[in-house]
């Protein structure tokens, strides 16, 4: 086998509680991730030197050493003293730094297409391992399930197997702006330290626990305005388009909207793919905004 086409998958964050800071200043969380039908598409062909390519029409994403897919391929080449090389060759659908993991997402699809190709026959476990140190949404993808519980900084995976036969429909809506990750953590920090996060920050009245019971149940219901992102005041203070759509999925009646990650992607919780369909064509007429009808898979 010389070539390999995988489903490059988006997440969205249904619960996204920030802990606290750790010791080399990244930070704890508690995330519940759902892995959805937008996906990127990515062929990896084996090549006769050892040279990793990066080839896309998109004019966001790097092609050099910097992307996130080549440096997963570099990673498990020199891991395992290789004389291999590959194109990676990256169709892009999932919207570059919209909160939905579509770099992270990249990664694992490399690592786990290049464990076939190179017939390195490392198990997810150890594929996860390799993941970690790429960054902290990669891990989730690695693994084989539609929903899972991530812990310490996100790359902690617990798969949620009760979820497994949960279905959940959405209306993505991804703004024409680039959010700063780092900066909305710095932010949360200065917010943190200043002693008025009690104050600033909302506190879930949701736990992950309740969340993911009511999810097993299918009795979504019980979810709706209960989804929760820490780090979604700060953004939408900082990017007052976020607050504008929730605003505007509320007008058209949708309880569940959360923001996903870190941004900019909001997402409405729906019942059918029909309420979605009608959903989104009442959302297109801004042009200032991606809309996607997504599922759980």
């Amino acid at each position: 086998m010389n070539s390999l086409v995988l489903d490059s998958y988006a997440k969205l964050n249904l619960y996204l509680k920030v802990v606290g800071k750790r010791e080399d200043n990244y930070h704890d969380l508690e995330t519940i991730f759902e892995r959805i039908s937008l996906c990127d598409k990515i062929t990896l062909t084996l090549r006769r030197d050892n040279e990793i390519r990066v080839i896309s029409s998109c004019q966001n994403i790097p092609k050099d050493s910097s992307n996130l897919a080549y440096k997963s391929a570099k990673l498990l080449r020199d891991s395992f003293d290789l004389d291999k090389g590959v194109d990676i060759r990256i169709v892009k659908r999932i919207p570059v730094g919209s909160g939905m993991g579509g770099g992270s997402s990249n990664a694992a699809s490399v690592l786990t297409g290049l464990n076939k190709l190179w017939r390195l026959n490392l198990n997810e476990r150890e594929l996860a391992s390799f993941a970690r140190k790429l960054g902290a949404d990669v891990p989730f993808f690695i693994y084989n399930t539609p929903f899972a519980l991530g812990t310490e900084r996100g790359d902690k995976i617990k798969k949620l197997t009760k979820l497994d036969k949960v279905k959940l429909w959405h209306v993505l809506v991804v703004p024409k702006i680039k959010v700063s990750t780092p900066l909305i953590f710095e932010k949360l920090d200065e917010v943190c330290a200043s002693g008025n996060a009690t104050e600033t920050l909302t506190i879930p009245e949701f736990d992950v626990k309740l969340l993911t019971s009511a999810l097993s149940r299918k009795e979504f219901s019980l979810t709706r305005g209960r989804l929760f992102n820490s780090l979604e005041e700060i953004t939408s203070g900082l990017y007052p388009e976020i607050r504008k759509i929730k605003e505007k999925f509320s007008k058209l009646g949708v309880k569940s909207v959360l923001m996903s990650g870190s941004g900019s992607t909001v997402f409405g919780a729906v019942d059918s793919r029909k309420e979605a369909v009608s959903l989104s064509r009442q959302l297109e007429v801004n042009k200032f905004w991606q809309v996607f009808v997504t599922h759980t898979v």
